[in-house]
């Protein structure tokens, strides 16, 4: 991406966000982690043993040398159907998994899991809000990492991860779980709209449309211990739909047009939600690129509806259009649609969920994952912190827009000091 100040966050700018967060920070020389030969297996410890976590984790396993030495979440049922779908996994693979002395539960599970020295990376998948914390102690105890998105769900937990990244840069490798970047048909269509095959963008229409995500009710369980299991239900701790769900089309189109938002506004809502905690329904947003570039944005999270997810982007000489399942393509006066993807097809919206659905991404967490295990192997170590971070504070900027009801800039957002509390005793799951 273009590192001009129009379209990034400046050098200047980013070093200023991210100082307040360095003090007293010290990360271990990786020599101290990962010493075993280049060819040998990368021993990766999974933290958040969610449907997410675990879909991931798998694909670490199919597609990469990696073996899971150790797991940690805060509830025991949790990682325990983890670890029997990821055990029998690792059996068909020949692979070792971890045993009973490396399973670590609890809020604080991670400090046991990072401590490990049979680990030399780790693959966090815990709620959203957890994010900074995790990713600094990872760092610190010298752990490469592969954090999903989003990096945080308030603008000073995205300092935390900016400051963190910069710390780790040349160290220990940074991924975050934005795949699409590495889906095959959509590195491709980069290529060809960076070639100039849609000439200059002028608009783009991106949109995420999903059902309610429905949640085991818990009702044996306390009111905390329900919305921490249900987290996505939960703005505090999820971001709300646009950050932790709609952020995949946020981040694709930054990459695509080689920028971020310079402004937005929009609307949000809650009405047909039916589930008790607070997330919106639905998000109708216009993003200003750089250039005048417009690009509206639409989403909801709620109902029986059809899932659908796809982004269209209008040039002076064409169209680019990209879907999760198919097509993804150009049309213009260059003709051109990546082969072999067939029709939009039914998605479950469980699958959806997890990304157990066929299409256009097929290969995109099997490519990012073998990138990340590949960095640490070779030592071309990964940063994504700058990437990362930019497009969770994008999708930030969509909220505040539609939460306020108003415009508001780039540089606004940077100034907040909003720190989001779930308002949970956090101590008792320790």
């Amino acid at each position: 991406m273009n590192e001009s100040h129009d379209t990034k966050v400046g050098r200047r700018e980013f070093v200023g966000l991210a100082a307040a967060a360095t003090a007293g920070f010290t990360i271990l020389k990786p020599s101290t982690v990962f010493g075993t030969q280049a060819n040998s297996a990368v021993r990766l410890g999974v933290l958040g043993c969610g449907g997410r976590g675990t879909a991931v984790t798998e694909s670490f396993l199919r597609y990469s040398n990696a073996v899971v030495t150790a797991m940690g979440d805060v509830f025991q049922d949790n990682m325990e159907n983890s670890a029997m779908t990821l055990g029998l996994i690792s059996g068909k693979l020949n692979k070792p998994f971890a045993g009973a002395a490396h399973m670590f539960k609890g809020l604080k599970a991670y400090e046991q899991l990072f401590a490990s020295k049979d680990v030399d990376a780790v693959y966090i998948a815990t709620p959203p809000y957890f994010h900074p914390e995790h990713l600094e102690a990872a760092a610190a105890a010298g752990k490469h990492v592969y954090l999903e998105k989003p990096v945080a769900v308030d603008v000073p937990g995205a300092r935390r991860i900016m400051a963190v990244g910069e710390k780790m840069k040349g160290k220990l490798s940074l991924a975050v779980g934005f795949q699409i970047r590495y889906a095959s048909p959509y590195v491709l269509l980069e290529k060809r709209i960076r070639e100039g095959q849609i000439g200059a963008p002028v608009s783009g229409q991106i949109y995420y449309f999903a059902s309610f995500i429905n949640r085991p009710p818990f009702a044996d369980k306390s009111a905390d211990e329900r919305r921490l299991r249900n987290w996505i239900h939960e703005r505090t701790i999820s971001g709300d739909i646009i950050v932790e769900q709609n952020i995949h089309i946020i981040d694709v189109t930054n990459w695509l047009l080689a920028g971020r938002p310079l402004k937005a506004y929009g609307r949000n809502g809650r009405a047909g939600r039916t589930d008790g905690g607070d997330c919106s329904s639905h998000y109708n947003c216009v993003f200003t690129y750089p250039r005048d570039v417009h690009v509206s944005f639409s989403s909801t999270q709620f109902g029986k509806a059809a899932w659908g997810v796809g982004m269209q982007y209008s040039g002076t000489r064409g169209v680019a259009e990209a879907r999760y399942d198919a097509p993804v393509r150009i049309s213009g006066e260059t003709s051109w649609e990546f082969p072999g993807l067939g029709r939009p097809q039914a998605v479950d919206q469980q699958a959806a969920v997890t990304g157990r659905f066929s299409g256009a991404l097929d290969d995109a967490d099997a490519n990012k994952q073998a990138a990340f295990i590949g960095s640490i192997q070779t030592g071309t170590l990964l940063n994504e912190a700058m990437s990362g971070t930019e497009s969770t504070l994008a999708a930030m900027l969509g909220r505040m827009a539609a939460e306020t009801g108003r415009e508001v800039t780039w540089e606004e957002l940077l100034k907040s000091t909003d720190v989001f509390d779930p308002k949970i005793n956090f101590a008792q799951f320790a």
